[in-house]
């Protein structure tokens, strides 16, 4: 019998699809109503999102897309002003916002499938259903 979504929660990914310490799996969702983007990656063994929106300036981070590790694949480097955060907690460490952190996004990871929740500020990106009376 297939495995179910938990209660609440949308599909994001296959497991396998994140690499320990590899690239993330950018996905869109709405944040306060407004389109931005988020990401998940698998670090220590478990998989953890984080809208993708430096503390210090909601700018996003990646240095190409996906990419969010340093070279040492230790910490997510912001691409723009160098901020430092610990995968794990999103915790920045060192850098202009060192003290804050990122905005996480709960996460699940269930038989093979990664699962995020939405919450009453990161929203799903929901596309208009096109009617059949619509012309195109």
């Amino acid at each position: 019998m297939p495995e179910t979504a938990p209660d609440g929660a949308l599909p994001l990914c296959a497991g396998a699809d994140l690499a320990e310490a590899g690239p993330a799996h950018v996905f869109d969702v709405l944040l306060w109503r407004r389109p931005a983007r988020a990401f998940a990656l698998r670090f220590e063994g478990r998989v953890v999102a984080y809208m993708n929106r430096c503390a210090h300036v909601p700018t996003e981070m990646d240095w190409r897309p996906g990419e969010f590790l340093d070279d040492e694949r230790r910490f997510i480097v912001c691409s723009m002003h160098g901020a430092v955060y610990e995968p794990t907690t999103g915790h920045c460490i060192a850098g202009p916002c060192a003290g804050q952190r990122l905005m996480r996004i709960a996460v699940v990871e269930r038989a093979g499938q990664v699962y995020w929740y939405p919450s009453a500020d990161i929203r799903p990106v929901e596309f208009d259903a096109i009617s059949p009376d619509s012309t195109p």
